[in-house]
């Protein structure tokens, strides 16, 4: 007998159906898998076997069984199909109604005693049955994934313990109310940070340079000797970050639920990412086989920062910056293409020297100016050009650290740097673009306008630091920027003067 399951899984960070189809014939016991399985789906068949008949069920002795996958030309990988091939095997045995299976889609791993396992990447599972068409919008999992499948609305989500209470309830024995997510309460109710602006003693210049980033989506890096305190305040930028609205919230979840990381049904703080510098490309941009999203993803919407930027593999830097100029990562394989989202804000660090004392007023250096410069040209011009913000951060004296005085909160700069967004989204409304940052240079030309005194500045500072055409425009960037910080709608000379300090990294070293 025939029997049709609906399923569902990913490729991608989408989701799409899958029909299940389950014949047992009379012929050689056995059990085959068709339809592009990879190995997690064949071994299915050891995993749905005792689960089968562990949960108080027979299994087909005597029959051949034929299990298909759906469309066959798209690669099927994961636990995904536990739940539906048992369900199917159970239906071809006139265990099941038919009727009252086509009203449903399934999904779920069964260990051996039939209980179901959580599986990753409801989320995108759950979206893609809210568009389908047909009438079929109810969705029986795994009881651990409810909460991040219920949150997408339009559908109907069962949740489920094992296969037994599965079959129950599609017999009409057994009662199962749709899992329900009050999704506003629970976006609200989790909107925090622990770390916050206010801990940190000092670093005023730093602090400063890092709200214009933020308020101007400027990528920023920071140099400065061990301990000068990069790590920490990179670490705060995303409680300065203006609050998560719920659908960019909905993004990050589903790229997190995607990779298999997500902890809670729904992420409400902006992500902030910090790879290892012995990280490979594949992992920090995604790939592989069958695609999965890397760390640039999984910072969507927050802030991925680069610890040591020169100690990582040059074609692992490399591999940044297409995603730092489009805000998303393409990966081609031969089954077709997929895009990760990757829009996120780069902070990196680095000392100034290889022993890291360059410039320190405590320590000498011992480096000498080649290796200073070898140092520093780990750093490729191309990637450098993509920051528009460099900083030297330096060590705090013992009287500045030991010295008690209230610092400014995360919450009180979240207020300038949300006024600044809001002037430039007002400033480029249905151009595509929403922060300075990304301004093209037909942008800049218009929006960056500098009268005669900051042409004279500028001027100076191009002859005096040799700068590049292109930190010529990082700079007026910038400028903007802070001048949208002080709701100014000209760039003043102040403004331009504190955006040619936030090129530190373009001056000579002596």
């Amino acid at each position: 007998m025939l029997a049709k399951i609906n399923s569902l899984t990913i490729w991608g960070i989408e989701g799409y159906s899958v029909e299940v189809e389950v014949d047992i014939s009379y012929g050689v016991p056995a059990v085959s898998v068709v339809g592009l399985p990879d190995q997690a789906v064949k071994e299915s068949r050891d995993r749905i076997k005792p689960a089968i008949k562990n949960s108080g069920f027979d299994f087909p002795a005597n029959g051949k069984i034929v299990i298909n996958l759906a469309p066959a030309d798209i690669k099927k990988e994961g636990s995904y199909f536990d739940l539906p091939i048992a369900a199917g095997i159970l239906a071809a045995q006139s265990l099941l109604p038919f009727d009252r299976l086509a009203e449903f889609s399934f999904v779920g791993e069964l260990a051996l005693d039939g209980t179901l396992r959580p599986v990753k990447g409801i989320l995108p599972i759950a979206i893609k049955l809210s568009e389908l068409k047909e009438g079929r919008k109810k969705l029986i999992i795994p009881a651990e994934n409810a909460l991040e499948a219920s949150i997408i609305k339009g559908i109907e989500v069962y949740p489920v313990k094992n296969l037994r209470d599965c079959m129950a309830f599609l017999t009409g024995k057994k009662k199962i109310e749709p899992a329900v997510c009050n999704v506003k309460s629970l976006f609200e109710s989790k909107r925090k940070y622990s770390l916050d602006f206010k801990d940190v003693k000092g670093q005023a210049y730093a602090k400063r340079a890092i709200e214009v980033a933020v308020a101007g989506a400027h990528n920023i890096i920071m140099a400065g000797s061990p301990g000068a305190g990069k790590t920490m305040l990179a670490s705060r930028m995303p409680s300065i970050l203006p609050a998560l609205t719920l659908p960019e919230a909905l993004e990050i979840t589903r790229v997190h639920s995607v990779a298999g990381i997500l902890q809670e049904g729904l992420i409400t703080e902006r992500p902030f990412r910090a790879p290892h510098h012995t990280i490979s490309d594949v992992a920090l941009i995604g790939g592989g086989n069958i695609p999965k999203p890397g760390e640039v993803s999984l910072a969507h919407n927050g802030v991925l920062f680069l610890d040591e930027l020169p100690e990582f593999h040059r074609d692992v830097l490399e591999v940044l910056r297409q995603p730092l100029e489009d805000g998303k990562v393409n990966i081609s394989r031969a089954r077709g293409r997929i895009a990760f989202p990757a829009r996120f804000l780069m902070a990196a660090s680095m000392n100034p020297c290889y022993c890291g004392w360059y410039g320190d007023a405590a320590r000498q250096c011992n480096c000498t100016l080649a290796q200073i410069l070898k140092y520093r040209k780990k750093i490729s011009g191309p990637l450098l050009d993509r920051i528009d913000i460099h900083i030297e951060v330096s060590s705090l004296p013992s009287g500045a650290l030991l010295k008690e005085r209230e610092e400014e909160p995360s919450e009180t700069i979240r207020r300038r740097v949300e006024k600044a967004r809001a002037v430039q989204q007002k400033r480029f409304e249905g151009t595509g673009i929403f922060f300075n940052g990304h301004m093209s240079a037909s942008q800049i030309k218009k929006y960056c306008v500098l009268d005669e005194e900051c042409v004279r500045l500028i001027k100076t500072a191009l002859d005096k630091m040799r700068l590049s055409a292109r930190a010529y425009d990082k700079i007026r960037k910038v400028a903007r920027t802070i001048a949208d910080l002080d709701a100014c709608e000209a760039i003043r000379p102040q403004h331009l003067a504190e955006a040619i300090q936030y090129r530190s990294l373009d001056r000579d070293i002596c």
